[in-house]
């Protein structure tokens, strides 16, 4: 059986592109994926999952209805299924999301920002 060992750091070094989402795991039906951000992102929901972030490097803004949320290095989040938020960074983020494998970025928003294109790293 071949179990790999993932290093952060090597994987995010293969990222050249903003905005493209990579894939370094998958645990059952959730995969671990990898991106780098700056934009400011929709807004959208995901009627189905619970989302992960969790921070490496930067400062991601996740605005909720209710409330935002500011994470930095080394912070998490999980934003509960059904929950409309919207992320934005002024600066580059390194962010690890966790979700399902079919879950899009864009939720129920779809549209332009919608990456459909996900490649292992």
């Amino acid at each position: 059986m071949s179990v790999p060992v993932i290093n952060f750091e090597e994987k995010f070094s293969k990222i050249q592109d903003l905005h493209s989402y990579k894939v370094i795991a998958r645990m059952n039906d959730y995969y671990f994926k990898l991106v780098r951000v700056k934009r400011d992102f929709v807004w959208h929901k995901h009627a189905e999952t619970d989302e992960v972030f969790v921070v490496f490097e930067g400062k991601l803004r996740i605005d909720l209805r209710d409330k935002i949320l500011f994470l930095h290095k080394g912070d998490m989040a999980v934003i509960p299924k059904g929950a409309e938020h919207k992320t934005s960074c002024a600066e580059e983020c390194k962010v690890l999301l966790i979700e399902p494998a079919e879950t899009l970025n864009t939720g129920d928003a779809g549209g332009a920002l919608t990456d459909t294109n996900l490649e292992w790293i």
